[in-house]
C-alpha cells in the first residue's frame, strides 16, 4: 500500500484543485480523503506538490523507431510525466503484418535489428507483453502497412477482393485490441487513395468505437481541402477522428488559422506540440514526384544525370535557402554527420545546397533523419489552447546514444506546455491537466485512466513549479508502482500493453 499525504489534487476533471491524502492499493486508487493515522508500506509527503493523473500522449513514434525494443524503459516519456502512449500513426504500424516484414518503417529505423515473430495484432501485443515496457502502450492499425502489402507497393486502387481482405483484417485487428486505424495520406504511396476506400474502412472503425487518426493529404496549399475531406469523413461515419500533428507551416499561416476555425465538431480533435521543428526521414524533402517508389527507385533517380538535374532545380524552388538549415539527427553508420547542417556539408564539399542534400541522401542510403525548422513557432504554441487540441510529442523515446541527436519535443513536450501555462496563465492548471489526461483518455476509450478517482488505475504524477517557472517532476507512478522517484527513473518496467475494450 502507498500513501500520498498533504497533496494538492488536480484530478483531471477540470475542477479546482483540493488538498487531500490519496491511498493506493495494488494498481488502483483505493481512497481519497484525510488519513492522518493510516499505515502504509510507502508514504510520500506531497507537501508543496500537485498530484495529477499520468499524462496521455496520443501520438508517439517509438514503434516507428523500434525503440520499444531497444529502449523498453521509455525514459524520455517517463521523465516528462507521460504514462500512456499511443502509436501506429501516419499509416504505419508494427501489426498486422501480412507477410511478416517491416518495410513500411525502414525510413525510420534499421529493421534488421528486430526479429519479427508475429503477424497479427494479437501476436504483436503478446510479444510486447513479454518484453515489458516503462509506460502503457496502445496501437492503431496502419492503413499503409496493410495496403502496401496487398498491392506490392504499387500505386493503384484496391481490387474488390483486396478491399474485402483489408476490411476483414481490420475487423480482426480491432477485436484483438487495436484502438483504431491511421492513414498517412501525405505519402506518395497513399496520396491517391480514394475517399470511398477510406470511408469504408473508417465505417468499420466507427462500428467498433475506435479512433481514426490521419496525416492529412496536404499540409500546404491543399490544407483546407484536406481538412474539409476529413471533416466530411467524420460527419458521414460518426467516427472519433484525430488529425495528426496539425501545424502552421511557414508560408501557410493564414490557411492554418482558417483550418482551426473549421474545427468545431466534438468528435474531431488534432494533436500538436510547442516547438517549431519537424523531424522527418530525409527522403521526404524531395518533391512529390520523386518520392514514388522504394529506396532503390529513389537511388536510381539520383544516379540518372538528367533526373538529378531536375531534382537540384526543384529542391531549390521548393525549399530555397532554408535547405541550408536542415540538420542531421540520425545517420546510421556515419556518426560524423550527426548535428551537421546541409549548409556545413555544402561548404565543406564545395557544393550547392541542393547538391549537398542529394549527396547526404546517397551517403546515408536515405536512412537519415533530419530536423527541418519550417513551423511558425508562435502559432503552433497558440494552437495548443484550441478547444479540440491535444498535446503530443509526435516523437519517440530513444536510448542515450552519441549517434542520435534528439529533438526537444521527444523529451520535453509536456513540461514545456505546462511551463507556458504557468507563465502566461492563458489556461487554468486544472483545465491544462484535463487536456492532457482525461480528454485524451476518453477519446481512446480508456475508462479507468486519466482521472484521479477511487478504483481507477493509479497512473499518477507528483510535480511542482520552481521559482524560475520550470516544471519539476518529483514522482511518477505507473499502475501503482513507483517508476520515478525524486526525479530519477527507477529500474521498474510497470507499463501495460493496452487493448481497446
Amino acid at each position: 500500500m502507498t500513501l500520498i499525504k498533504n497533496i494538492q489534487v488536480v484530478d483531471g476533471s477540470g475542477k479546482p484543485a483540493f488538498k487531500a491524502d490519496v491511498l493506493l492499493k495494488d494498481n488502483k486508487i483505493s481512497a481519497i480523503g484525510q488519513f492522518p493515522n493510516k499505515k502504509a508500506d510507502l508514504a510520500i509527503d506531497g507537501l508543496g506538490l500537485y498530484l495529477s493523473p499520468g499524462f496521455v500522449d496520443v501520438n508517439t513514434d517509438s514503434d516507428h523507431y523500434l525503440s520499444l525494443f531497444t529502449d523498453p524503459a521509455q525514459e524520455d516519456f517517463l521523465t516528462q510525466g507521460v504514462t500512456t502512449t499511443f502509436a501506429g500513426h501516419c499509416g504505419s504500424s508494427l501489426a498486422p503484418l501480412i507477410y511478416g516484414g517491416l518495410e513500411s518503417i525502414r525510413k525510420w529505423a534499421d529493421i534488421t535489428k528486430v526479429n519479427v515473430d508475429w503477424h497479427s495484432v494479437a501476436e504483436f501485443l503478446k510479444v510486447l507483453g513479454k518484453i515489458k515496457l516503462g509506460v502503457n502502450f496502445g496501437t492503431l492499425v496502419g492503413h499503409g502497412t496493410i495496403r502496401r502489402a496487398l498491392t506490392g507497393g504499387q500505386i493503384r486502387d484496391l481490387t474488390d477482393g483486396e478491399l474485402m481482405i483489408f476490411k476483414n483484417l481490420l475487423r480482426d485487428s480491432l477485436k484483438e485490441g487495436a484502438f483504431g486505424m491511421s492513414t498517412g495520406l501525405n505519402s506518395a504511396h497513399a496520396r491517391e487513395t480514394p475517399y470511398l476506400e477510406i470511408k469504408e474502412l473508417v465505417n468499420i472503425v466507427a462500428e467498433n468505437n475506435g479512433v481514426y487518426a490521419t496525416h492529412l493529404r496536404n499540409e500546404k496549399e491543399g490544407l483546407l481541402s484536406s481538412i474539409q475531406e476529413t471533416l466530411k469523413l467524420a460527419d458521414e461515419t460518426k467516427a472519433q477522428v484525430l488529425i495528426s500533428h496539425l501545424k502552421p507551416l511557414a508560408g501557410f499561416e493564414e490557411d492554418h488559422k482558417d483550418a482551426l476555425e473549421m474545427m468545431k465538431s466534438p468528435n474531431v480533435h488534432f494533436d500538436s506540440y510547442p516547438f517549431g521543428v519537424t523531424v522527418v526521414p530525409i527522403h521526404t524533402m524531395l518533391p512529390d514526384w520523386a518520392q514514388v517508389g522504394n529506396f532503390e527507385t529513389l537511388r536510381s533517380y539520383l544516379d540518372t544525370p538528367h533526373i538529378k538535374e531536375r531534382l537540384v532545380k526543384d529542391l531549390m524552388a521548393i525549399h530555397g535557402d532554408e535547405l541550408g538549415d536542415i540538420r542531421v539527427s540520425q545517420a546510421p553508420g556515419l556518426p560524423y554527420l550527426i548535428g551537421k547542417t546541409v549548409r556545413q556539408i555544402a561548404e565543406n564539399q564545395n557544393l550547392d545546397l541542393s547538391e549537398a542534400l542529394i549527396k547526404l541522401m546517397l551517403l546515408t542510403n536515405f536512412r537519415a533523419i533530419v530536423f527541418h525548422k519550417n513551423i511558425n513557432q508562435k502559432m503552433i504554441v497558440d494552437s495548443l489552447f484550441h478547444r479540440q487540441a491535444f498535446v503530443s510529442t509526435n516523437g519517440a523515446s530513444l536510448p542515450s546514444d552519441p549517434d542520435i541527436l534528439k529533438d526537444e519535443r521527444f523529451y520535453n513536450t509536456f513540461p514545456k506546455f505546462l511551463e507556458i501555462i504557468n507563465r502566461d496563465k492563458n489556461l487554468s492548471l486544472e483545465n491544462a491537466i484535463k487536456k492532457i489526461t482525461l480528454e485524451p483518455a476518453k477519446k481512446f476509450g480508456l475508462k479507468d485512466r486519466g482521472l484521479i478517482k477511487e478504483n481507477n488505475i493509479a497512473d499518477l504524477n507528483l510535480f511542482s513549479f520552481g521559482a524560475d517557472g520550470k516544471f519539476r517532476l518529483s514522482y511518477v507512478i505507473v499502475n501503482g508502482r513507483l517508476a520515478v522517484k525524486d526525479g530519477a527513473v527507477q529500474n521498474i518496467l510497470a507499463g501495460q500493453v493496452l487493448k481497446r475494450e
